[in-house]
């Protein structure tokens, strides 16, 4: 139904989107999920038009709505828009608001526009509404209209923003139940949300955004239980990441340490694990890894886990097999073995190279050796 080739959408300060591709199948229904700042939101409004693309096409059922001169009316016609800021007209009552684009833009009667009205109200839950106006509702409520008056128009596909956002924690629960439903209709739906839960429950696809666009996209199983690319996987995990790239003798391990707290500080990290996150690196990097490495670099990378209250420090190298635990500096490896929870080696020749997310050491290194320690409190 809908094919994004090479989407790109540039701001004056940031590019948000760099280069979408993807195809969007009648039925489908899209979670659209990643960190702030992404480009989900601007992906849908580009999808619709509210936001003109940079570059790229738009092919909505073989036509090319990004082409000048196309009619957007006849696609936006078939694709509908719920805000997360509702966009009821506080002026009309709630039956008005649902009326008049079925009347403006469908050509339906009033008469027609009013029992369709009445009977989208009834599947939300707002029976008993219409002749109410807007500052009467809660959010909720509101939001349950805004969604019946998208139905109204009878799209093909439904465009959801961040639908939950904007809602005192009480009243998110009834918006879902109702999206739920809908999801159960067959038509195409894009949902942008941060609710982790929700965006599981109701879908077939999710779409992972970073990078400037669809970093990875796969089925609810496969990006919840099983997510195959790094950032995915941290995401979805809750970890609070820190890199640290260390790139030869002269690395300023003294500005590490103090990296390491500011980042201790900033992800309340309680000071036991704190601690014992900078033992590790001291005595990995400066005791065992460094004096016979030397001009090897050195990807450390620190994850904190929120939920279960664990941090695991890998460091990952090149070079011929070198386990720290064979090397000469038996005593630190003593030291640092017996103040964590776990302390392991691997080797794989045929390595791998970092994504370009996750470090950048300036060099091809071939990351074949990775030592990793596991932090508890």
């Amino acid at each position: 139904m809908i094919e994004l080739r090479h989407l790109r959408k540039e701001y004056e300060n940031a590019t948000p989107l760099k280069d979408v591709n993807t195809v969007i199948n009648d039925g489908d229904v899209i979670s659209i999920i990643g960190p702030s700042g992404t480009g989900k939101s601007t992906l849908i409004r580009c999808i619709n038009m509210l936001e003109r693309p940079t570059g790229g096409q738009v092919i909505f059922d073989g036509e090319d709505i990004t082409e000048p001169g196309y009619d957007l009316t006849k696609a936006r016609q078939r694709m509908g828009m719920v805000f997360q800021s509702f966009n009821l007209f506080g002026h009309l009552t709630v039956i008005e608001n649902l009326m008049q684009p079925q009347m403006d833009i469908l050509k339906k009667s009033k008469s027609e526009a009013y029992e369709t009205g009445v009977r989208l109200l009834k599947r939300v839950g707002m029976s008993g509404r219409e002749f109410q106006y807007p500052d009467m509702l809660s959010g909720g409520q509101k939001q349950r209209v805004a969604i019946a008056r998208t139905l109204a128009m009878d799209p093909d596909v439904i465009l959801l923003d961040e639908p939950t956002s904007a809602l005192d924690p009480t009243m998110v629960g009834e918006v879902q139940a109702v999206i739920k439903d809908l999801a159960k209709s067959g038509k195409t739906m894009m949902i942008v949300t941060h609710e982790m839960k929700f965006a599981r429950a109701i879908c077939n696809r999710v779409f992972y955004m970073d990078q400037g666009g669809i970093y990875e996209d796969g089925t609810p199983e496969q990006i919840f239980d099983d997510p195959k690319k790094e950032l995915t996987r941290r995401f979805i995990m809750h970890l609070r990441v820190l890199e640290l790239n260390v790139d030869g003798p002269d690395f300023d391990f003294i500005g590490a340490g103090t990296e390491i707290d500011r980042y201790c500080m900033q992800n309340t990290i309680p000071s036991r694990i704190q601690y014992r996150i900078r033992l590790a690196f001291e005595e990995l990097m400066q005791q065992m890894l460094q004096p016979v490495l030397a001009e090897t670099p050195v990807r450390v990378t620190v994850e904190y886990s929120e939920d279960e209250e664990t941090a695991v420090m890998n460091a990952t190298y090149g070079g011929e097999r070198f386990d720290p635990a064979e090397g000469e500096n038996s005593l630190s490896y003593q030291v640092l073995k017996k103040s964590v929870e776990e302390l392991t080696y691997s080797y794989d020749p045929e390595g791998g190279e970092a994504e370009a997310s996750d470090a950048d050491t300036g060099s091809s290194n071939k990351f074949t050796n990775t030592v990793k320690v596991l932090i508890r409190e």
